[in-house]
């Protein structure tokens, strides 16, 4: 998924209005901000193989340390007690935690089987990426209510962050129309070409960031 990560962490501003949108959106893309970086370092491997699914041609051929069920188990833990001692909440960390865990569950259901469950050994996935219509569909309904929980939360939503919110939302389903349906990668593409333009994710989280910015219900900041 794609969008639909991002549908949790707005969703979760519902339960937890205090985080900016910025930590909410480091907390359920934390896998994928942690994936890049060691795909360039040479410890994990993508590539393309236009027939992987019918929604993205990436082959995520190895990726353990990144996306495997007890990495993020453990990541969840960290990032939910790391996140519980700043804000000095454990309601908070609790959220922060299932926000990132929230990340291997939908992946679960939308990858082929490709996630790894412990460092070596057996891969799952439900594969829901083999059917672009049913993906689409679902993926598009999950970021409808993400983005109804959040508008939920807000009681002090300026015009200018009105804006600033509806183009961050515009922007990612650009993006996930590009990625979809728009042209794919030839097969030869490197895996430091695949991963170097995710870096570019961070943009995203200080978008987020920048939209709850000042909000009068947002205190952690």
């Amino acid at each position: 998924m794609f969008i639909g990560h991002f549908a949790v962490g707005l969703g979760a501003k519902k339960v937890a209005p205090e985080l900016n949108l910025g930590f909410l959106f480091i907390a359920c893309q934390l896998l994928d901000l942690i994936w890049p970086v060691l795909v360039l370092a040479g410890v994990e491997k993508v590539s393309v193989d236009h027939l992987a699914t019918a929604v993205t041609p990436l082959n995520f051929e190895h990726y353990p340390y990144s996306h495997s069920l007890v990495m993020t188990v453990a990541y969840s833990l960290l990032a939910g007690i790391a996140a519980g001692l700043v804000f000095q909440s454990k309601r908070l960390g609790i959220v922060f935690g299932l926000v990132t865990s929230s990340h291997w569950i939908l992946g679960f259901v939308t990858h082929r089987p490709d996630l790894p469950i412990w460092l070596e050994g057996q891969k799952v996935g439900l594969g829901l990426w083999n059917n672009i219509s049913l993906s689409v569909s679902i993926e598009l309904l999950i970021f409808a209510t993400g983005i109804f929980l959040y508008l939920k939360s807000k009681s002090n939503f300026s015009r200018k962050r009105k804006m600033c919110f509806w183009a961050l939302i515009a922007f990612l389903l650009v993006i996930y129309a590009g990625n979809v349906f728009g042209p794919k990668p030839p097969a030869e593409t490197p895996s430091a070409m695949i991963a170097g333009p995710a870096l570019a994710m961070w943009l995203i989280v200080l978008w987020g960031y920048l939209v709850d910015k000042g909000n009068k219900e947002t205190h952690l900041m």
